[in-house]
């Protein structure tokens, strides 16, 4: 009895809806008791006859009366419980701008690691959980650990944990935090000792020390920010990133490695190491395995130097879509085309390795890419009859952004993935993503709104 207490404060906003229902199911009761009584009618009948001034105080007609009890008692009984969930939700998820039933499904079913893994690191994967979260799909991150530059790095060599700046920013891409508190988690100190670090870095780093425990230190922070899906490091063994060069140098460490410029000829981990076990149970269960978009070779590639997820991702049965990036990337890719991503990739999964590759389709507007090439990046050359030939589906779709630095659009990258995942899975291999129905709404929905 005392547990229900509470649910009588005053300003729950709750009270009200529930008194209203109770309303709603005597309603109901006697509209029920109207129809299925063709003579005498139950006391509490008898009175509200007389209030309607029937013929006589003991017989009721069944028609109007029992069906206007009936309307009236389920419209408010929809009206009340529609208000109180909401008054609910708006605790619960204050952010959300689903409908009632899109955030009772999402909470029902967040966590159980179904949907949609993706493989990546840097500031590409992040773009593509933006996307993802707008849709409710239940989305895995399995992110590299390889970055020792900046803040990462730094408390990397002092604390001894595992770098947490990859981890941080795919955290707030599928946060549902208050805007305020993702602010804080990316505030970058400028002053002092704490010059450099971010304010996320250090609360994952703390997290760390606390728990012993880099995973539980993610789920903590993912609980903190109200994250929509799962972020989970690919391994979580101290390793460095090697690369060797076509010219014969050997380079250690991601930071390194991109400023040495050059051609990978072949990449490695030192030492070696082994995936997470939840890392590679994320890639047996899921739809849909996304590699990318972010950079090839300090991003998606280490993920995929551990032979466990190397392995889950050769044996699973998901769609394996590859997105090759809009842009090369100075030092690491530098006159790439399509295929050169493709071949590389193919290098550690095996011929074909994935199912789709993803390419934009859009061309680029020349004033756009002034800026780029003074760093020495360019459009990214799509080789269609070199991929064609590669044992892979090409999917060619305007996914870039129209202003600002170009990248992948969040949104269009998403539903490119989505429409062709529904696509090829159908009905019945897409219903641990979302409801068919509900994700081909939101699809339906989004294209509207870009049409209109």
């Amino acid at each position: 009895m005392l547990r229900l207490l509470p649910w009588l404060y005053p300003g729950l906003r709750v009270k009200r809806w529930l008194f209203l229902f109770v309303v709603s199911l005597a309603l109901l009761g006697l509209g029920v008791s109207f129809s299925l009584s063709p003579g005498t009618v139950p006391a509490l009948g008898v009175v509200l006859a007389r209030m309607l001034r029937a013929p006589d105080g003991t017989t009721v007609p069944r028609g109007p009366e029992a069906v206007a009890f009936l309307l009236a008692g389920g419209a408010l009984a929809v009206l009340s419980l529609r208000s109180a969930l909401r008054s609910v939700i708006a605790v619960v998820a204050p952010e959300a701008s689903d409908t009632l039933g899109e955030v009772l499904y999402w909470h029902h079913h967040r966590g159980r690691g179904r949907g949609i893994a993706a493989i990546g690191g840097g500031t590409g994967l992040p773009v593509l959980l933006r996307g993802l979260k707008a849709y409710n799909v239940q989305t895995t991150a399995l992110v590299t650990v390889g970055d020792d530059g900046g803040s990462s790095g730094r408390l990397r060599g002092e604390l001894g944990i595992l770098p947490p700046g990859d981890v941080r920013n795919c955290l707030l891409a599928l946060a549902d935090a208050e805007p305020l508190m993702s602010e804080v988690f990316q505030h970058r100190f400028a002053k002092g000792g704490l010059a450099g670090h971010t304010v996320g870095n250090l609360l994952i780093g703390g997290l760390s020390e606390v728990t012993g425990d880099f995973v539980q230190a993610i789920e903590a922070a993912s609980r903190v920010l109200a994250v929509r899906g799962r972020v989970l490091p690919s391994t979580v063994a101290d390793v460095a990133l090697l690369a060797e060069f076509e010219d014969g140098r050997t380079v250690r460490g991601e930071t390194a490695i991109v400023a040495a410029g050059g051609r990978i000829r072949r990449l490695s981990l030192d030492p070696p190491a082994a995936a997470l076990p939840q890392s590679v149970a994320a890639l047996d269960a899921a739809d849909v395995v996304v590699l990318g978009p972010g950079s090839l070779f300090t991003s998606v590639l280490p993920n995929l130097l551990l032979p466990e997820m190397r392995e889950a991702l050769r044996r699973c049965r998901a769609l394996r879509v590859f997105v090759v990036n809009v842009m090369t990337q100075p030092g690491e890719t530098d006159g790439f085309t399509a295929a050169d991503h493709l071949a590389a990739l193919q290098q550690y999964t095996g011929t074909p390795g994935v199912d789709v590759v993803l390419v934009n389709s859009r061309r680029i507007e020349q004033e756009r890419l002034t800026a780029y090439r003074q760093q020495g990046a360019a459009p990214v050359v799509v080789d269609m009859e070199r991929l064609a030939g590669m044992g892979v589906h090409v999917l060619a779709r305007d996914v870039v952004t129209r202003e600002g630095l170009i990248r992948h659009d969040p949104d269009r990258l998403a539903a490119a993935i989505l429409e062709e995942a529904l696509l090829r899975l159908g009905r019945h291999g897409a219903r641990h993503l979302l409801d068919h129905y509900l994700l081909q709404e939101r699809l339906r929905r989004r294209t509207r709104e870009e049409a209109g």
